[in-house]
């Protein structure tokens, strides 16, 4: 009887002890984080180095998921791609990137060997939007690759998170979630 009070108060005790850290508030950033942030953005050499593929998830994609074809951890809405140089990276005027996909394709994609998001080349119709009162840069802005014409938004927060959104006129969406780097200067 003991035993089983005891199993009970301590299931009781680590589930709030896990809902107070999980329903942390979102806290507000200083204004030097901010700054911080403003500054690597509008120098245009960063890169943003993804930890996470959040694929849009279609029929097809979750059947894969409950065949336990995915890593441990992983699922059919998110997946673990640390570890790999997976990138998305501006220098200047040119953006690039070599990201992992996950997904289906809507269109063929003829015969190239890059089955990721895998461009290089300058943005078409840059726009960059400074969301203060939500914490937040958004810079959105379409690129293309041969047939392939990308829309990207990415998100950057102070705490220099990030996050990649792309949406494929041959693929179905999907999303990124990683950390802004600076590009050193030796990078440069």
């Amino acid at each position: 009887m003991m035993h089983k009070s005891i199993k009970i108060s301590f299931l009781l005790i680590l589930t709030g002890v896990l809902t107070l850290t999980s329903c942390g508030t979102s806290r507000d950033f200083t204004s030097e984080e901010f700054q911080d942030l403003e500054a690597i953005l509008q120098d245009r050499y960063f890169k943003i180095e993804a930890e996470f593929a959040r694929p849009f998830v279609t029929n097809a994609l979750a059947q894969i998921g409950n065949s336990s074809l995915f890593a441990p951890g992983d699922n059919a809405s998110q997946i673990n791609i640390t570890g790999d140089s997976n990138y998305l990276k501006f220098e200047g005027d040119t953006v690039s990137a070599d990201l992992p996909y996950f997904g289906e394709r809507q269109m063929g994609g003829g015969y190239s060997d890059d089955d990721g998001i895998v461009f290089i080349g300058q943005p078409k119709d840059l726009e960059t939007i400074k969301a203060k009162d939500e914490n937040k840069y958004i810079i959105r802005f379409d690129i293309q690759k041969e047939t392939e014409s990308f829309q990207i938004r990415l998100t950057f927060y102070p705490n220099h998170k990030a996050t990649i959104h792309v949406t494929s006129s041959h693929r179905n969406q999907i999303s990124y979630r990683g950390n802004l780097e600076d590009v050193e200067l030796s990078e440069k």
